[in-house]
């Protein structure tokens, strides 16, 4: 489900914050931490400015204002706590990039914490960490974002730093040279030696021919050993602008004092003229299309995925939706039909998964995996999981799966108020891949409009063999050198946070 695979993403992000690799900004921080580094508490000011400039768009929860260079700033107030989260995201990512140079979003985000003229390497982050805040960043298909987690009086220093890094980033050759490196590390820890991981990503590759979504994040190998630091320079320039940014803040705060605050840090960086982005259109599938990946691995593993639409692109919106709901109904928990028929009751697999999120740029995959018991065939397994597929298609939910799915969107609706980093990177990443922001507040009654015949004709329309990816993940013999790598790699997550 959407909500599930979002807070899957912001507990990535919570939990990298209070990481030993967060703090040194070096390689992707290992995802198995427990809980948020806590704020240092500074004292709410007692009295805040009222300014003079209006919002030019306001609702409920969000109030928006765009300055003359195209910056747009977006503001939530949330005034439980002296405290603010500041996220400033760019409308770049892989699926910007092109072959030869896949990689380079990721490139530029790891290359934006080493320093400008005014603020040296290490000086960022060592600034918001003086003044009791935390920092990152994180590079996704269809934006990067960079935030701060800060007490409410810092962040004009937050607004002052980013503005900063914006317009004159360092980009020395000796720098590059060094995060390079780190980078190919890191792909080879996350990718290369994670058996799931590399089969994830040569799937993908597979199931998207033409699509924009059919490279990495953190690119191939052979283009990182190719890009050169002059390509950095271009990349940057080319898309780190107030015209293809957002910036978002959420907290202890009033709107009116945001807007005067970036208008004062960001108002003179000039607009530029942004690169001319081809529509890249998946083409026509013809058949199921198959791959397997042999690598030293403890288990196999089956990927499947079907080509779905996505808010973007869908012609009637009702569809999305339905596809939200039955991943829900298939993957929602213990009572779900995976973990009910697969795992728990016929017993085949130790684990099985449904993933699809309506809010990508570009069309995406309805996902299901699963890790087969032991001694049952992969053959087996895709059996079953195809069984469940013709099920939804061929008998209706019952009403009481509907509304345990829907009892559950609004519990982890209530659930993401307790988050204002959750709050600022869903209106974030909604106005990033060209949702307005208000998506978000219409997700719960659409939702709950779902009704049983449709789950059933959204599985009859889209989970068909023409559109179908398999994966497989074959285990090859594992020596003492690889089991020590493969330990190590199931210890860090496979995200691309920093």
């Amino acid at each position: 489900m959407k909500m599930k695979l979002i807070l899957t993403t912001i507990a990535v992000l919570l939990l990298t914050l209070d990481s030993p690799a967060f703090a040194a900004h070096q390689n992707a921080t290992p995802a198995n931490k427990t809980a948020i580094q806590k704020q240092t508490a500074v004292q709410k000011q007692a009295v805040q400015k009222k300014s003079a400039h209006k919002p030019v768009a306001k609702s409920r929860t969000v109030q928006s204002y765009r300055l003359a260079n195209g910056l747009k700033v977006l503001v939530i107030e949330n005034h439980r706590a002296p405290v603010v989260v500041s996220q400033l995201w760019y409308k770049v990512g892989s699926s910007y990039e092109h072959g030869g140079i896949t990689g380079i979003s990721h490139i530029v985000e790891h290359m934006m914490f080493k320093g400008t003229p005014t603020y040296p390497a290490g000086k960022f982050s060592e600034i918001i960490a003086a003044n009791g805040g935390t920092e990152n960043a994180f590079t996704g298909q269809d934006y990067t974002a960079y935030f701060q987690q800060i007490s409410n009086t810092k962040l004009a220093l937050c607004f002052k730093l980013e503005a900063d890094r914006m317009q004159h980033l360092s980009l020395k050759a000796a720098d590059f040279s060094k995060e390079i490196e780190v980078i190919k590390e890191e792909r080879r820890m996350r990718t290369d030696d994670k058996p799931t991981a590399l089969l994830g990503e040569r799937f993908n590759a597979m199931a998207f021919t033409s699509s924009a979504y059919h490279h990495p994040v953190i690119g191939w190998m052979e283009d990182l050993n190719a890009i050169t630091v002059k390509d950095v320079r271009k990349w940057y320039h080319a898309w780190y602008a107030p015209n293809n940014a957002t910036l978002v803040v959420d907290g202890d705060v009033v709107a009116g004092d945001v807007f005067r605050l970036a208008k004062k840090y960001f108002a003179a960086i000039p607009a530029r003229k942004l690169p001319e982005q081809k529509p890249r259109h998946e083409v026509k599938q013809y058949g199921t299309k198959r791959i397997t990946v042999e690598v030293p691995a403890k288990v196999p593993y089956l990927m499947m995925g079907y080509k779905v639409p996505v808010l973007l692109n869908v012609k009637y919106k009702a569809d999305v939706y339905a596809l939200d709901v039955l991943a829900g109904i298939l993957d929602g928990g213990n009572s779900a039909r995976l973990s009910k028929d697969l795992v728990r009751g016929q017993q085949i697999a130790t684990s099985a998964s449904a993933g699809y999120s309506m809010t990508e740029k570009h069309e995406t995959l309805f996902t299901l995996s699963a890790l087969p018991n032991k001694g049952v065939t992969m053959a087996k397994l895709e059996a079953a999981l195809h069984k469940e597929v013709e099920t939804v298609q061929t008998t209706l939910v019952n009403k009481k799966e509907l509304e345990r799915v829907k009892a559950q969107v609004v519990a982890a609706n209530i659930y993401q108020q307790d988050s204002s980093f959750y709050q600022a990177m869903q209106v974030g990443m909604l106005e990033t891949v060209g949702l307005p922001w208000q998506t978000k507040d219409k997700y719960i009654k659409a939702i709950q409009a779902v009704t049983a015949k449709q789950v059933q004709q959204v599985a009859k329309k889209y989970l068909v063999e023409t559109g179908l990816t398999v994966g497989v993940l074959k285990p090859l013999p594992i020596n003492a050198k690889q089991k020590a790598i493969l330990d190590n790699s199931a210890l860090t997550g496979g995200s691309y946070v920093r």
